[in-house]
């Protein structure tokens, strides 16, 4: 199948206003996956001009909360565990019997993936009935993003147990920030479908022309600095995808009653930091 032609045409349908034919469109797909609109900021099909529009929708005030203790972390996004715990010899899990390296996730710098070595790693996937929307898990500084061109597998829990280095492998954003407890990353990941991922400082950073990997260089400190508070948006899935966030070794410990097939909502109770 000609996964980056169809995800691109799809892709402009998305983001067309085409009137009655959009939401249609929008009705047939809250209806077959069943969405909860109520929680929405805009609740009829009608409301939205494109059907990104709709898919990036916005929830109304209230519908979540962020944990505000300083010393947790907040899941940051709709979704459900996929797969989560330490990363051992430069390896993550991808499911039973596929492992996928950390180096190659990040676009394939040694340097790059340094800090993350023996540390920990959750991989969310967001359905399609989910909000998709990306919030910070905790208060951070952005110090790079890298553009990893790749394959648009499907990245649903079939094709996760069948595709070796499925993550690795697909095109995908990744974020790498500091904060006050050590290194933490955000890789999104695209999938068939996915008309774009965009960032909340840069926009849309996919399709870029050409196979190239791309890198963007931030200051640390200073008026120029790109800063986030816990719960904050950091990016958008148009036809989304997958999260998977890698930490600094001894940085935190999940939620003791998480794992894989755990539901996750945006704001709440995702993991500790280790205060030494």
């Amino acid at each position: 199948m000609p996964k980056h032609f169809l995800s691109r045409l799809v892709g402009k349908f998305a983001a067309a206003k085409m009137g009655w034919l959009t939401t249609k469109a929008i009705s047939q797909f809250i209806k077959a996956y069943d969405i909860n609109m109520s929680e929405a900021k805009l609740k009829n099909a009608s409301d939205f001009e494109t059907f990104n529009d709709f898919f990036t929708r916005e929830l109304e005030e209230g519908a979540r909360t962020i944990d505000s203790d300083e010393d947790t972390l907040c899941y940051p996004v709709d979704g459900a565990i996929s797969q989560q715990g330490d990363i051992v010899d430069g390896q993550l899990i991808q499911a039973k019997g596929f492992d996928y390296s950390l180096t190659s996730l990040l676009g394939g710098d040694a340097q790059t993936a340094a800090p993350f070595q023996g540390g920990k790693f959750s991989c969310i996937y967001l359905a399609p009935k989910d909000y998709h929307r990306i919030h910070m898990p905790m208060a951070a500084t952005l110090r790079e993003m890298i553009y990893v061109p790749g394959e648009l597998f499907s990245v649903n829990p079939l094709t996760a147990r069948n595709v070796p280095d499925l993550f690795a492998r697909n095109e995908r954003v990744v974020a790498i920030f500091d904060t006050q407890f050590g290194q933490l990353a955000m890789v999104l990941v695209g999938a068939t479908i996915v008309a774009s991922i965009e960032t909340t400082w840069a926009g849309t950073i996919t399709p870029p022309a050409g196979k190239d990997i791309f890198r963007w260089k931030y200051p640390a400190s200073g008026v120029d600095a790109i800063t986030f508070e816990k719960g904050d948006e950091m990016g958008r899935f148009k036809l989304g995808s997958t999260v998977v966030s890698t930490f600094s070794p001894d940085m935190i410990e999940f939620d003791s009653n998480a794992g894989p097939g755990t539901v996750t909502r945006l704001g709440e109770l995702y993991a500790t930091v280790n205060n030494k």
